[in-house]
């Protein structure tokens, strides 16, 4: 299978890469922020005085388990809502529109872009076509 995605991220525009940086780095925090009671734990049980001290003042481990209670809450919470996202969107893209179901031959594409169907085959076996359009849109070279 060819690949289709066309991935040049120098055409993007300079607020899609700030965005998608901003996005980016938002949910690393996330990722670190979810971790840091496991780090938190494993210091804990390594025996970090720290970590220790800092466990005691907050109530102990009476308090970490709470908090851990309140940790595995949201993520089943999380979880539980990305499924049910899942899920909605998989019965909302059920339909396929009836244009997709329709094959289109290398004829009727060369009819359509008045083009010979020969050149159609050997730019398919090319990495690299430059097609080259008038003002109307219609195909004027191809190499």
């Amino acid at each position: 299978m060819k690949e289709y995605i066309i991935n040049v991220p120098q055409l993007q525009s300079l607020s899609k890469r700030l965005s998608s940086f901003a996005v980016t780095v938002m949910c690393w925090v996330m990722w670190i922020y979810l971790l840091y009671p496991i780090i938190t734990v494993m210091n804990w049980l390594r025996g970090d005085y720290d970590v220790i001290n800092e466990m005691r003042w907050f109530g102990g481990y009476k308090s970490l388990l709470e908090l851990l209670q309140i940790y595995g809450g949201t993520l089943i919470v999380l979880g539980i809502v990305w499924i049910a996202w899942i899920l909605l969107r998989k019965l909302r893209c059920q339909h396929i529109l009836p244009a997709a179901e329709k094959r289109v031959t290398d004829d009727e594409i060369a009819i359509f872009y008045h083009v010979e169907t020969e050149q159609i085959h050997r730019f398919r076996e090319q990495k690299n076509v430059t097609v080259f359009f008038d003002a109307d849109g219609k195909i004027v070279d191809l190499k």
